[in-house]
C-alpha cells in the first residue's frame, strides 16, 4: 500500500470520521500519518477525542481502499483531493466540503462562472419553458452549469446546456460505476465530453436516500449561485437552496402563480428573502457582475502596478494567472497570512484594480 491515493480513499472510509473531522485531521497530519500516528497523538488533536482516535487505529479495510484505487485507475477517473489545485476551490469555503472527489469529464471545475440550476423532478410545462429560456440566455456567457442529473429540471438543465454549447457537470449521489436514474445513461455519456460527472462516493455505493442531501451540498458549494426554477415547498431543491444560503451563496428563484403548488417552494423562498426573484438570464448575469467589464489601458495598469506593495503585486499576479480566485485560494497560493490577504485585497478594491464577485471571489478590472 504505497500509493498515496490509497490512504486518501481510506480516510473517507473510517466509521465516524466524516468530512469535517477528516479536514481537521489534515490540518495536522498527512493522510498516511493519520493511519501511522500513535493513538495518544491523535487524541491530543482538538476536536478528535478518544472514540474517533480508536476508530482510526482500528481501521483495517485497506484492501477495499486499494480496490477503489485500482478502479479509479482502470476507469480513467480523476481523483480530486482537497489539497489539489484542480479540486473545486469554491468548496474550500464550505466547512463540510468532501476531502476527496471522483471526477470523469473534461470541464474545469474552477471556471470563472459557475451556476447551479435545480428544480422539481415532476416539472410542469412552465418549468420546462423557464429552464430552456434561462439556458438559452446564458449561451454566450461561458457559464458552467451544475445540477444533480435527477429527473425533471436537473436533466433539462443538462440537456439544454449541451444543446447551447455550454459545459455542464452532474453531481451524483452514488459511485461512478453506475448512473441513476439509468434512463440518463446516454445524457451522462454526452456530459463527460462537454462537462463531466462528479461524486464523493466510491464505486458500489448505491443512491440511498440520505446520500442526496450530501450530493446537494456539493451542487451548492461548488457554484457561485443557485437558481431554483420550479419546486414545491418540500423537496431536494429547497435543501439545495438552504445549503446555498448557509454557504453565503446567491440564491435566485423564478416566481409562479400563488395558486400553483409546483411553484410553492420558489414563491416561499422569495417571500422569506431566501432567494432573489429572477426574471431571466440577463438579470442573473447583471446581478452576479458577469457582464463584460471595460478593460483599463495597459499603460494605466502598469502605472498602478508600480505603486502597489509587494504583497499586492503577488496577489495581482495570481489573479492574472487565474482570471478569478477565491480568498482562500489566494491565501494558499500566495503564502501570505489570511489577514494580510484580506487587507491587500481591500486596498486593491479601493484602488479599482479588482472587483469582488459572489462567493468571496475576486477578479481584475
Amino acid at each position: 500500500m504505497e500509493h498515496p491515493l490509497v490512504y486518501r480513499i481510506a480516510l473517507t472510509m473510517i466509521p465516524n470520521i466524516g468530512p469535517v473531522i477528516a479536514r481537521l485531521l489534515l490540518q495536522h497530519l498527512s493522510p498516511e500519518e493519520i493511519f501511522t500516528e500513535r493513538s495518544s497523538t491523535l487524541e491530543r488533536i482538538e476536536g478528535l477525542g478518544k472514540l474517533r482516535a480508536d476508530r482510526i487505529k482500528k481501521f483495517t479495510d485497506f484492501e477495499r481502499a486499494e480496490k477503489e484505487a485500482l478502479f479509479v485507475e482502470q476507469q480513467q477517473i480523476t481523483p480530486l483531493f482537497i489539497t489539489d489545485t484542480a479540486y473545486p476551490q469554491r468548496l474550500l469555503n464550505c466547512y463540510d466540503a468532501p476531502v476527496l472527489l471522483y471526477y470523469r469529464g473534461n470541464a474545469c471545475l474552477n471556471r470563472p462562472k459557475i451556476i447551479a440550476v435545480v428544480g422539481s423532478r415532476l416539472h410542469t410545462e412552465y418549468g420546462r419553458m423557464i429552464c430552456e429560456k434561462l439556458i438559452a440566455e446564458l449561451q454566450d456567457s461561458g457559464v458552467l452549469v451544475v445540477s444533480g442529473l435527477a429527473y425533471g429540471i436537473d436533466a433539462l438543465a443538462h440537456k439544454f446546456s449541451l444543446s447551447a454549447g455550454l459545459e455542464t457537470v452532474g453531481v451524483l449521489a452514488h459511485g461512478l460505476d453506475k448512473i441513476y436514474p439509468p434512463v440518463h445513461n446516454s445524457l451522462a455519456q454526452q456530459m463527460t465530453t462537454q462537462g463531466g460527472l462528479l461524486t464523493e462516493f466510491a464505486s458500489n455505493t448505491e443512491p440511498d436516500r440520505h446520500h442526496f442531501p450530501s450530493r446537494n451540498r456539493i451542487v451548492a458549494g461548488m457554484s457561485d449561485a443557485v437558481v431554483v426554477v420550479e419546486t414545491e415547498v418540500k423537496g431536494g431543491s429547497m435543501i439545495t437552496a438552504e445549503l446555498a444560503n448557509d454557504y453565503h451563496k446567491d440564491v435566485f428563484a423564478f416566481p409562479g402563480k400563488v395558486s400553483d403548488k409546483k411553484s410553492g417552494g420558489c414563491n416561499h423562498l422569495i417571500k422569506t428573502n431566501c432567494a432573489q426573484l429572477l426574471i431571466d438570464g440577463r438579470q442573473l448575469l447583471e446581478t452576479l457582475g458577469w457582464r463584460p467589464v471595460k478593460k483599463k489601458s495597459g499603460r494605466q495598469t502598469r502605472e498602478l502596478f508600480i505603486e502597489l506593495s509587494a504583497e499586492e503585486k503577488i496577489l495581482v499576479e495570481l489573479l492574472k494567472e487565474r482570471n478569478q480566485a477565491g480568498i482562500d485560494e489566494l491565501h494558499l497560493r500566495s503564502g501570505l497570512s489570511s489577514s494580510r490577504v484580506a487587507v491587500a485585497m481591500l486596498n486593491l478594491e479601493m484602488q479599482n484594480i479588482v472587483q469582488t464577485l459572489p462567493g468571496k471571489r475576486y477578479q481584475l478590472l
